[in-house]
């Protein structure tokens, strides 16, 4: 076996300590080492295990901060050890091995090698619809080889494993039912859950890596992004996590109020059910797409912030192609694809639209659109728990508005069994084969490719990609400025 880390291997950089990118604005004086904070989010998650499709509000509450990985990505995507303490890897790059710190979970058993084990297994296993469970199938088998070692051998050789792996909470073997309690071995511990309400996490006192910063947080739900900003106004909440409503900025930033802008991931996204007519027409869904003044929305909603992206891949990736224009407006070009589709009369369909954020909104905006090219919308709008369920778990949907924050998540139009279901065998083919890559220069190519192919076919309708907005009170630092995959560290947020 040859030593090396697991993430150099990967063609990925590996950093020694925590590091990230932490906004240092906001020192107005000492800060207080027992000051809790209050995060205001609309991002509440819908169950609290990542492998019950617990939402991206599951990591940004727990990932990091209650539940760690043997690998954390930081807020820069870079890929660094965390419960992995020591990483080798074999010359065929198909066995890891990895030697774990001493660490103890919430409920004071010691970590082991059981828990890794027992926690690969379940993100992989049956029950599991964790968002990466796809890209960690190349799991073969696991074997605990004593209480501080893991072996991981892979079917074939997986250039992204330790990145994924980042993702991937190790959870104790023993702890059970994990949709509403919590057991990890991170630098906070689940103290209370209110459903519907609030999650607050008191410090862990005996955590095995550097102690947190604070006191305590408190994560406040508000469904409603007018709320969320009267609550920061009026100081019930120390700052939000996103700002969905941009007519507020200006009125922050006059009140003094830190604007802290970072780089994002999350896509708005029209998707289609690419399994049902009329959208598993390819001229259809680019009739649709040439349709939307998408330039118009995206200063109707953000007023000059966020940027027009033509595909999955946001710029901040290293297989980006300026695609916006890929599928330009036109209303006339529309109205030849709706013709040659067999569509010259217009049809009707119903978009399913999440009640949280600006959806809604964006809905509105694309019915008056579609219109004008004989297309009717009808919006239905329905809870994040519904969009769950009849959406992502049923596929009984034509079409849908969601915001996707994943990072590296064009691996989703590789797998036809998606929620949207667009099947392309180029596609799958390079994206299979872009993970047994030899090179970060060979995975690119081949994710270019893809990434070309799913925009050529306008696989969905990739609206903008939304800016980073997070808003703090005067005196709060240490925030994280990016939105990667919704990551939210807390231990190093403080306040005066």
């Amino acid at each position: 076996m040859v030593a090396a880390t697991a993430a150099a291997t990967a063609g990925l950089l590996v950093l020694a300590g925590c590091s990230g990118s932490a906004d240092p604005a906001g020192s107005a004086g000492a800060s207080d080492p027992n000051a809790e904070i209050v995060v205001g989010s609309q991002n509440e998650p819908t169950n609290l295990d990542q492998i019950f499709g617990g939402s991206s509000g599951v990591t940004e509450v727990f990932t990091g901060n209650v539940y760690e990985g043997l690998f954390r990505i930081t807020d820069d995507a870079q890929v660094e050890p965390l419960l992995a303490a020591e990483t080798s890897v074999s010359a065929d790059g198909l066995v890891y091995t990895f030697t774990l710190e001493d660490a103890t979970f919430h409920s004071g058993k010691e970590l082991t090698a059981a828990d890794v084990k027992y926690s690969l297994e379940r993100f992989v296993g049956d029950e599991s619809i964790a968002a990466r469970k796809r890209q960690l199938s190349v799991i073969d088998t696991v074997t605990a080889v004593d209480d501080k070692t893991v072996e991981v051998t892979l079917s074939q050789p997986s250039i992204s494993f330790t990145y994924n792996l980042g993702y991937v909470w190790i959870v104790n073997e023993d702890a059970g039912d994990l949709t509403a309690t919590a057991d990890g071995t991170g630098p906070y511990e689940l103290g209370d859950y209110r459903k519907g309400d609030s999650i607050t996490l008191d410090v862990n006192d005996s955590y095995w890596g550097v102690a947190p910063k604070n006191g305590g947080v408190v994560y406040q739900y508000y469904a409603d992004p007018t709320a969320l900003n009267n609550a920061l106004t009026t100081g019930a909440v120390d700052l939000v996590t996103s700002q969905s409503n941009p007519d507020s900025i200006a009125e922050f930033e006059a009140a003094g109020f830190q604007i802290i802008e970072g780089t994002s991931t999350t896509k708005e996204l029209l998707a289609f059910n690419d399994r049902i007519a009329p959208f598993n027409d390819a001229r259809v869904r680019k009739a649709i797409y040439s349709a939307i003044d998408r330039e118009k929305l995206l200063d109707a909603i953000w007023d000059g912030r966020g940027e027009l992206i033509g595909s999955m891949v946001p710029p901040s990736e290293p297989w980006y192609i300026d695609l916006a224009d890929n599928n330009p407006y036109d209303p006339a070009l529309s109205e030849k694809l709706l013709a040659e589709a067999g569509q010259s009369g217009g049809f009707t369909f119903t978009v399913d639209t999440p009640d949280s954020g600006v959806h809604s909104t964006v809905a509105e905006f694309l019915k008056s659109e579609l219109a004008k090219v004989g297309i009717t919308l009808n919006i239905n709008i329905i809870t994040d728990d519904e969009w769950y369920q009849k959406v992502y778990t049923e596929k009984n949907f034509e079409a849908t508005l969601q915001g996707h924050v994943n990072d590296r998540d064009i691996n989703f139009y590789g797998n036809p069994d998606f929620y949207w279901g667009y099947d392309n065998a180029d596609v799958q083919t390079w994206l299979a084969d872009s993970e047994a890559a030899a090179s970060v220069d060979e995975q690119t190519e081949l994710i270019k490719k893809a990434n070309q192919q799913i925009s050529d076919d306008a696989a969905s309708v990739w609206l903008y990609l939304n800016p980073q907005l997070r808003i703090a009170a005067e005196g709060v630092s240490g925030v994280p400025k990016n939105g990667l995959n919704s990551l939210f560290y807390v231990s190093d947020i403080t306040k005066a």
